[in-house]
């Protein structure tokens, strides 16, 4: 089973200019743990995820004025359509992520999470920190 088979589209997208609210209400309007962060002069595609949300309040971080774009995850991981499921978790573990961006070529395609890859039964938690051992 290849990772365009079961990604997901790109739905929760936010702008650098958002506040972590309005990021927080998007992804749980679209039932994802992580937002694409978008806007033509960023070098590409970022992410906020739950994570991100969450330092932020630990950190007793106004969520109304604080931006995505000073929490976003600027390193973004990537994965092709055509790449195994198998493959995709290996790298997820290896950079402990959630959510790889999928691009066919320079085009971003969707979002594969980690609950997607368990959902195959192909690949789980377990097995893929096994292979590493």
């Amino acid at each position: 089973m290849q990772v365009g088979e079961v990604m997901n589209a790109v739905t929760a997208v936010v702008g650098p200019e958002h506040t972590l609210r309005q990021a927080a209400k998007r992804m749980v309007q679209h039932n994802t743990g992580a937002a694409i962060v978008l806007d033509p002069a960023l070098p590409g595609p970022h992410v906020i995820t739950e994570r991100d949300l969450l330092r932020a309040i630990a950190a007793g971080l106004n969520v109304e004025s604080q931006r995505v774009g000073d929490h976003m995850n600027n390193a973004v991981i990537t994965a092709a359509p055509t790449w195994s499921i198998a493959q995709a978790a290996e790298l997820m573990v290896a950079h402990s992520v959630r959510h790889v961006l999928v691009f066919d070529g320079d085009e971003l395609v969707g979002v594969l999470s980690m609950r997607d890859v368990v959902r195959t039964g192909i690949v789980t938690p377990n097995s893929v920190a096994a292979d590493r051992a």
